[in-house]
């Protein structure tokens, strides 16, 4: 899972809000992830949407699949939950101890369009993998996580154990002093906010940088890792969302 190096160190990247992303960000941090109408539209004042951008929102997410009509209001679609899924395991992401192997994938495959090896790699590196060369995938064995059966028409699955240090493979394999510094600027940020738009869009960057966290076992990550702090400011963050649609 590489982070773009071409991005400076310490950089926090913060996109302007949409009622999209206020609703999505609204939905997907509550479980089940429905929301009434009213609630809704309750809850998105706070952050600068007024009723006619919020229905003009929801009758294009409708139209598009991102939301389902129910008969009291609105929850997310089924292309959606495998991204509450990701958010979810991004905030909690289920490890066991690394007893010193790593996971490896070759991609065994030829013959694939642009496209298709465009998307193998965005699903390796949602499976939290980092390439070490063309068509090989590493990441230390320490992640609890199912691999889909359809890959494996594809790709090779391996268990191994390099020669290379386990810390300086990592450090190869991923730009960690860069992820560390965003972090640490987005908790910066995160601790600076207080108007409801600005901690929205600043704990929004917060969870992109998490789902780009290569989970690596305590051994390889260098002192003082602030993956930890970054969950458990998104995780407050997220009930304090689902409790705003509560209380409306």
């Amino acid at each position: 899972m590489r982070i773009d190096e071409t991005t400076p160190s310490g950089a926090v990247e913060l996109r302007p809000l949409s009622a999209r992303s206020v609703v999505l960000s609204l939905l997907l941090g509550v479980h089940p992830p429905e929301v009434p109408g009213r609630d809704l539209a309750r809850a998105v004042e706070s952050f600068g949407v007024g009723g006619s951008t919020l229905r003009a929102a929801l009758s294009r997410m409708t139209a598009a699949g991102d939301l389902l009509r129910t008969d009291t209001g609105y929850r997310i679609g089924e292309r959606l939950l495998e991204r509450q899924r990701r958010q979810d395991d991004a905030l909690h992401p289920r490890t066991r101890a690394w007893d010193g192997d790593w996971e490896m994938a070759v991609i065994t495959a030829t013959g694939r369009g642009p496209a298709e090896r465009a998307d193998l790699r965005a699903r390796l590196t949602a499976l939290r993998l980092a390439e070490l060369r063309e068509g090989v995938w590493l990441r230390p064995a320490n992640l609890l996580r199912p691999v889909p059966d359809d890959l494996a028409a594809v790709l090779q699955p391996f268990t191994a154990r390099p020669a290379q240090p386990g810390r300086d493979l990592a450090a190869t394999l991923w730009p960690l002093g860069t992820w560390a510094a965003t972090a640490r600027a987005l908790l910066g940020h995160i601790a600076r906010v207080d108007h409801p738009a600005d901690r929205l869009t600043t704990l929004a960057a917060a969870l992109r940088h998490l789902l780009a966290d290569p989970v690596l076992p305590p051994e390889l990550l260098p002192a003082d890792w602030p993956g930890a702090a970054l969950r458990t400011a998104y995780a407050d963050y997220q009930r304090e969302l689902a409790d705003a649609v509560r209380r409306t």
